[in-house]
């Protein structure tokens, strides 16, 4: 609805009001007004009976004429005799008054409270339509049912086109979604079988050749055993099934785990990590997989680092648990930084090795866990991963 027509129909409403109340203030004072009058006329002829009694026929047929509306003044004789209006009116200009506030403020109180009623009414229909959409939000609105035909029938309908339309659109995305973590999964287990016989007949070939010519071979055969283990774990995620076991964990105790799983990788390449220890700061995680996580972020700046020195610094505030690992090589491409953490992505300095998995990984175990994580440069030179546990 419009405002001018709104305006409109308002003014309309108020007008009409203040009409009806007026005739009925209008009534009852030409109630009051007939009643005055006949009581003035009886005490009147009755004054005049009781003192001429023989004019009492006279008074009757007058009055029975004057009812009938064959009797007509031609002049006005109370004027002449020296007499006003006022003279026989028991009401005075005060109570006119009184009678013309009192017809309008009935309309102006009535006008009032059937504006307040309505616009309550429309209030409370707005909170409902909020509250549904409140719902929508959290995933938890039923049907939209009809409550009759009103000015918000219109926007009624759109939301739940809206709705009907959102609930349409979440459950292809979601169905695609499962669909696509299925696929993931069969071509996981697909590779996994060729894998092994490839394996088992390396071995065979190495028994009876010997040599180190199949190095190479292997590995690239550990490579596709890496990537199919790292398409397995998405799978899982993507569809929802891996279930992550959050407990109170010391920080310190995760970072000197995942340090402790890759000590081989570190005494090969020649880096080392240092883990200070400052004090107990408990997060909410799932230990395995998030130790999992910072060993990706560990391997991640030991491939970078040169056989440089890794380090790790925390800390907590009232809102979140921050972590950073952080390394003394080059840093970062400025290229590769806002593609660092997408599936299957490869910078131009990435391990020969590598399959784009890791950092991917680690940025879903995180972000399931409350958790984000960002990739930035020092000031002072290396790459540096910021990573933040919320505690709401």
């Amino acid at each position: 609805m419009s405002g001018r027509k709104h305006v409109f129909i308002t003014l309309g409403f108020a007008l009409s009001l203040s009409l009806i109340a007026s005739a009925v203030s209008v009534m009852l004072v030409s109630f009051y007004d007939s009643r005055h009058q006949f009581d003035l006329l009886s005490a009147v002829c009755g004054e005049i009976v009781e003192r001429e009694p023989e004019t009492k026929q006279v008074v009757s047929g007058v009055l029975k004429e004057y009812a009938q509306g064959n009797v007509r003044a031609e002049d006005d004789f109370l004027s002449l005799l020296g007499y006003h209006i006022s003279d026989f009116s028991r009401m005075s200009g005060g109570c006119r008054v009184l009678s013309a506030a009192a017809g309008f403020l009935t309309g102006f109180f009535l006008f009032i409270f059937t504006y307040l009623f309505r616009n309550r009414a429309e209030a409370k229909r707005i909170c409902s339509l909020a509250d549904y959409l409140e719902q929508v939000n959290t995933k938890g609105a039923p049907i939209l049912s009809d409550s009759g035909e009103d000015e918000f029938s219109k926007l009624k309908d759109e939301i739940y086109k809206t709705v009907t339309s959102l609930y349409h659109t979440r459950d292809e995305a979601v169905q695609a979604k499962n669909d696509f973590a299925e696929n993931l999964s069969n071509i996981a287990h697909q590779i996994k079988t060729p894998i092994t016989a490839i394996s088992l007949s390396l071995q065979m070939m190495k028994q009876e050749l010997g040599g180190n010519q199949f190095k190479r071979m292997e590995k690239q055969l550990l490579r596709l055993t890496r990537l199919e283990e790292a398409l397995l774990v998405l799978s899982r995620m993507d569809a929802g099934t891996l279930v992550l076991e959050k407990n109170e964990t010391d920080v310190f105790t995760i970072l000197v785990l995942a340090k402790d799983n890759l000590q081989e990788l570190f005494a090969d390449s020649g880096a080392s990590i240092e883990i200070p220890e400052l004090g107990e700061m408990v997060v909410s995680v799932d230990l395995d997989w998030t130790m999992e996580a910072f060993m990706n972020l560990m391997k991640n700046c030991m491939e970078h680092s040169n056989g440089g020195k890794i380090h790790c610094s925390y800390g907590q505030n009232p809102f979140y648990t921050e972590i950073l690992i952080w390394d003394e090589g080059e840093g970062f491409l400025k290229e590769d930084i806002h593609h660092l953490f997408e599936r299957f992505y490869r910078g131009k300095n990435a391990n020969e090795g590598g399959i784009g998995i890791g950092l991917a990984l680690s940025k879903e175990i995180i972000e399931r866990q409350n958790g984000t994580i960002r990739a930035k440069n020092r000031v002072g030179g290396g790459a540096l991963f910021e990573i933040r546990f919320y505690r709401h």
